[in-house]
């Protein structure tokens, strides 16, 4: 169906689709459902509207993606990572940001990534921008230029994204935590096990209160079972009492130490309100990766656990196409679909939905994606009646309705950036 041949009429009812239940209020898995559309959202039934039978397909708001890195994206044909583990990636990432992520060329990676994003559904994303000095200077001013030039299509937000060795109260840590308040931004940190960490993350915290600032924590990316940076940063929160939000990336770590260790560890994190996101596909591609050894490890974390606990799980796509990852599109269907494959989250309690659309929502402060009248009529629609269709496929021929108009869907060529990937200096 296209949308754009329709007849022009003042109120679309759409009649015989398929939701989430726990995106209408309805209890259970799968709902048939009925959308009126009127004024570029989503009414209450109208006697004027057209009528428009949708033979069962699925329908979700526009996705909400909160953890992903613009900076770095599509850098892969200049610069692969050498072996597909987390060191090389982290250096071939370090050796192609000196002298390379100017103005110009971040502007037009990111617009890329955006535009990308935009073609397959996706409303608002949280980005990390790496924010070691001098880069800080020029990449939140430029960010603050794009999110300018996406509003209205793509809500943005910055986190800062520096290593725990960084931290100090009133040097330069403090500075970047005074251009993240003039950009509204979030307070990002990148944990690994030091002696002082507890000292370090005490200090942290007292950086953000002090600005009001959220923060957002890569925590545990690693299959060292001795690794558990998350249960110091949710004690270094109770101890100070931080009431700000709190997220964690990753925590890949809890997936192999002693049983009893994780689950006491999820139980302090409920304790502090910390949220968690999980980044499926990156930590499958890096984590438990061995030349000649098949990997034992998906390096997920224990998302079921957590929400049995109460603890807020979210999902989201993370790098694409550098390093870190060779692949992704910045596509939240195809993180849903990993995700229920890798997580298991088929078979499960119903609700998981949420994880890619209200859950981020609600962790990032971003508008809620909602079916309800009131809601922006910002959908994302698949021929698919059921999970199993919309998984099978990669749903390429989705309709997205932005204020209740379909848009072009048509995806940037890779060809653009080709002036951009000289392997040499630039």
């Amino acid at each position: 169906m296209d949308f754009r041949t329709l007849p022009d009429a003042p109120a679309l009812r759409l009649t015989n689709l398929t939701a989430p239940a726990c995106l209408t209020g309805a209890a259970g898995d799968l709902v048939r459902t009925n959308l009126t559309i009127a004024g570029g959202h989503i009414v209450a039934d109208r006697p004027d509207a057209v009528t428009v039978d949708m033979g069962g397909a699925m329908v979700f708001p526009a996705f909400v993606d909160m953890h992903t890195h613009l900076d770095k994206g599509h850098i892969w044909p200049r610069t692969p990572n050498p072996d597909g583990t987390f060191m090389g990636a982290l250096n071939a990432v370090m050796g192609d940001a000196p002298g390379r992520w100017i103005a110009d060329d971040l502007a037009q990676r990111m617009d890329f990534a955006l535009r990308c994003a935009w073609a397959h559904g996706t409303a608002a994303i949280r980005t990390h921008l790496d924010s070691a000095a001098p880069q800080d200077a020029v990449t939140w001013p430029l960010f603050a230029e794009i999110r300018a030039a996406w509003a209205g299509r793509i809500a943005l937000q910055a986190v800062s994204l520096s290593g725990c060795d960084m931290i100090d109260s009133d040097g330069p840590f403090a500075a970047l935590a005074d251009r993240v308040v003039a950009h509204q931004g979030v307070l990002g940190l990148f944990t690994y096990p030091m002696p002082d960490m507890p000292e370090r993350l005490r200090t942290f915290f007292a950086v953000a209160a002090a600005r009001g600032l959220d923060t957002d924590f890569h925590a545990d990316e690693t299959m060292d079972p001795t690794v558990n940076t998350l249960a110091q940063i949710a004690q270094a929160a109770l101890d100070t009492g931080f009431q700000g939000r709190i997220v964690a990336g990753h925590t890949c770590s809890l997936s192999t130490m002693p049983e009893s260790e994780a689950l006491a560890t999820l139980d302090l994190i409920a304790r502090a309100g910390i949220d968690i996101v999980s980044l499926p596909m990156c930590n499958l591609y890096l984590q438990d990766r061995h030349a000649g050894r098949t990997p034992r490890h998906r390096g997920v974390t224990l998302v079921h656990e957590m929400k049995a606990r109460g603890i807020a799980v979210s999902f989201a796509s993370d790098n694409t196409r550098d390093p870190f990852y060779a692949y992704g599109d910045l596509d939240m269907i195809e993180v849903m679909r990993e995700a229920t494959r890798i997580c298991h989250l088929d078979h499960a309690e119903p609700g998981w939905p949420a994880a890619f659309l209200t859950s981020p929502a609600a962790t990032c402060g971003f508008a809620a994606p909602s079916l309800v009248p009131g809601a922006p009529a910002d959908l994302v629609i698949c021929k698919a009646r059921g999970w199993s269709e919309l998984f099978a496929r990669p749903q390429s021929d989705r309709i997205v309705l932005r204020s209740g108009v379909q848009i072009d869907r048509t995806l940037p060529d890779y060809a653009e950036l080709d002036p951009l990937m000289s392997k040499g200096a630039p």
